[in-house]
C-alpha cells in the first residue's frame, strides 16, 4: 500500500492549443471520404448539453434520478475556412466568385488536435485526435470594421450542433472520438493519421468510430484477397464493370463508394477509377486499385 501524493514530478499534465483542423464531406452512404486542410482555427469550444438529473418521487422520497440524453455540441472560430465548407455553411456557388445565401446546411465531419503538456516536456508531451461527426453549422454573425491604426484579422464563427453515428453494441451511438496519443500504441496511431491526413496512396478521410475501435482494439486485422475472383472485371463487349462480393471490402467507383453486382455501362470515352478499401478489422492483400476505360 501507498500513500496517495500530489503533483510528482512529470504528473503536473496540462492541455492546450488546437491546430491539423481537417474537413470532411460525407458521401450518400454516409462515409466520411473527402477531407481538406482547415487552416486558420483560432479555437474549438466543446459544449455538451442534456445529461440533467430528472427526479422521481415515490413514497414521499426521492426514488430514483433519470439522466436525460447527452448531446455534443462545439463553436469553431477561425480566421478562414475551406472552399469545401461553404456548402456546410448555407451557400451555394454556381459560378466561381459568385456566392448565394441562405441555402441548404450540409452535414459534415471535423477532426481537430490539442496539446497535452507537462512539467518536463512542456507543450510537445503529448496530442489528442478529436473526431467529430454528424456536424451541422448554424448562421452565424460576421462584422466588418474599418481598417484603422491598430488592424486585426476578423474572425468567422459557427455554433455547431450534431447527430450521433451508430457504434457498435453495447456502446450507444456517439458524435465525438477523442485519442490520447500518450496512451495509445505509436504505431497505431500513425496509421490512423495516414487515414486522417491522408498519403502518397490515399486520400484524406474520416474513419467511422467502429473503425478507429477496431484499429486500436489491438485484434490483428484479417487479410482479404482483391485478386482471381475478388478483383473487379470488366466486358470490353457490353462494357459493364462488374465488383465482386467480397466480406471486408467496400468499393467506390469514381470516389462513390458502390454495392457489389454489374455497374451501369460506360458511355464512349468514360473512365472508371475503382478502388478498394478495406473496412473495420480487415486489411487488403493485393491491388487496390484499377482503371477500365471504354
Amino acid at each position: 500500500m501507498a500513500a496517495l501524493a500530489w503533483d510528482q514530478v512529470g504528473e503536473r499534465t496540462f492541455e492546450t492549443g488546437v491546430d491539423h483542423g481537417v474537413l470532411y464531406t460525407p458521401d450518400a452512404g454516409g462515409e466520411y471520404n473527402e477531407g481538406v486542410a482547415w487552416n486558420g482555427l483560432v479555437t474549438v469550444t466543446e459544449s455538451p448539453s442534456g445529461a440533467e438529473g430528472n427526479p422521481q418521487y415515490a413514497d414521499n422520497i426521492k426514488y430514483l434520478n433519470l439522466i436525460s440524453a447527452e448531446e455534443f455540441g462545439a463553436t469553431i472560430e477561425a480566421f478562414t475556412y475551406p472552399d469545401e465548407f461553404a456548402v456546410m455553411d448555407g451557400t451555394a456557388i454556381p459560378s466561381p466568385g459568385v456566392v448565394v445565401g441562405q441555402q441548404g446546411r450540409k452535414v459534415f465531419g471535423l477532426a481537430y488536435r490539442t496539446r497535452l503538456g507537462n512539467d518536463i516536456d512542456g507543450t510537445d508531451f503529448a496530442y489528442k485526435l478529436h473526431l467529430i461527426y454528424g456536424a451541422q453549422a448554424a448562421p452565424s454573425e460576421k462584422a466588418y470594421g474599418t481598417i484603422n491604426d491598430s488592424p486585426e484579422a476578423i474572425t468567422f464563427s459557427w455554433e455547431v450542433t450534431t447527430t450521433p453515428v451508430p457504434v457498435a453494441d453495447p456502446l450507444k451511438p456517439t458524435a465525438q472520438l477523442v485519442i490520447d496519443s500518450s496512451k495509445v500504441d505509436a504505431d497505431t496511431l500513425e496509421a490512423l493519421e495516414d487515414i486522417l491526413y491522408g498519403d502518397e496512396s490515399t486520400d484524406a478521410r474520416l474513419p467511422l468510430p467502429d473503425e478507429v475501435i477496431a484499429l486500436f482494439g489491438g485484434a490483428e486485422p484479417v487479410e482479404v484477397r482483391t485478386t482471381g475472383a475478388n478483383a473487379p472485371t470488366y466486358n470490353t463487349g457490353t462494357h459493364v464493370l462488374t465488383l465482386p462480393s467480397v466480406t471486408g471490402v467496400q468499393w467506390r467507383v469514381n470516389g462513390v463508394n458502390k454495392a457489389a453486382g454489374a455497374q451501369p455501362a460506360l458511355g464512349v470515352g468514360e473512365t472508371a477509377n475503382v478502388e478498394a478499401r478495406a473496412q473495420a478489422g480487415y486489411v487488403i492483400d493485393g491491388d487496390d486499385d484499377w482503371t477500365f476505360d471504354y
